[in-house]
């Protein structure tokens, strides 16, 4: 039997397993393509080099926040090699619970005024 496990169990997460949740979050993509809305999010901030990205990527197929998919965008314009991912109901349930963890940093931070800019979240986001 499956060991049952609520989100808040995998927090909090490391940096490199929230960007690629949020890489998916909107659409699936194979791991260049993880490697380039990172990039192109975070105005080249960040990068995942490909051992952290196919490392994480193991341990989240592991852990039950992605899955592969065997559907491809086009076929005739797609290399077959290429393994494509999307996020699973785990996994949204679990980046959402990471997004209000952090988020109630960032209100504690504004709260003790460490934030250089005025912010401010509204309740219950």
């Amino acid at each position: 039997m499956a060991e049952v496990r609520g989100p808040r169990e995998l927090l909090p997460l490391t940096p490199a397993v929230l960007q690629i949740l949020l890489a998916l979050a909107d659409e699936e993509r194979h791991g260049y393509g993880i490697m380039q809305e990172v990039e192109a999010r975070t105005g080249g901030e960040t990068r995942l080099g490909p051992g952290t990205l196919y490392g994480s990527i193991k341990r989240m197929l592991a852990d039950g926040l992605i899955e592969e998919s065997d559907e491809r965008p086009d076929p005739g314009m797609d290399d077959q090699r290429r393994r494509y991912y999307r996020i699973t109901g785990f996994g949204e349930r679990v980046a959402g619970a990471e997004a209000e963890r952090l988020a109630g940093l960032v209100n504690t931070a504004a709260a003790k005024k460490l934030l250089k800019r005025p912010w401010a979240l509204p309740e219950g986001a």
